[in-house]
């Protein structure tokens, strides 16, 4: 089955690809394991002590692929913020090492959803996780968003995207094989 690609906007920290001092993430629904998940390398600019990534920059990244747990339906118009978010660093995220996140929905409802998220390293173990409750975007701040709307609609997978992501097959995303950095 292939895994599709979740819409990014122009200038968000996480996936935004015009933000010059972003991550540039890409976030992949796996509907087999009910997940969504990024593979990623922080270099060492991402550091807070020689070799170990900052703990901000993971709850960033924890934060943002939680939370995008929320689209796994397919429905990319469902976006909500976080409200509350704990997060536990288990052992050290090494620099200039091939990471995964991946996102869980534990809870959906129309307003508000509990989710959680790890960062894996390349033996399997969990370097860090968290767990979340996010809330609905209000209205009034999503017409707000201008041209980071139009980007979000333009990168947001067509019926015909979602179907053929559907029909049974090899994967072809950058999530098996490849990390972000590797595609540059």
């Amino acid at each position: 089955m292939k895994k599709l690609r979740q819409p990014t906007s122009l200038n968000c920290f996480a996936c935004g690809k015009n933000n010059p001092f972003g991550l540039h993430l890409e976030w992949f629904n796996d509907d087999v394991n009910q997940q969504v998940e990024t593979t990623f390398t922080l270099g060492d600019n991402y550091c807070s002590y020689p070799g170990t990534v900052h703990g901000g920059i993971i709850a960033t990244i924890l934060d943002e692929t939680s939370g995008r747990a929320v689209l796994l339906n397919n429905n990319f118009n469902n976006l909500m913020v976080t409200l509350k978010m704990e997060v536990t660093y288990k052992k050290n995220t090494p620099t200039n090492t091939p990471l995964r996140a991946v996102g869980r929905l534990i809870k959906g409802g129309a307003s508000r959803a509990q989710v959680e998220g790890e960062i894996i390293l390349p033996d399997g173990s969990v370097s860090a996780k968290c767990t979340s409750i996010l809330f609905k975007i209000p209205q009034a701040v999503q017409d707000k968003w201008g041209p980071e709307a139009d980007e979000w609609a333009r990168t947001t997978p067509t019926a015909q995207e979602i179907a053929d992501a559907a029909e049974p097959g090899a994967c072809t995303c950058a999530c098996c094989a490849h990390t972000n950095e590797d595609k540059k």
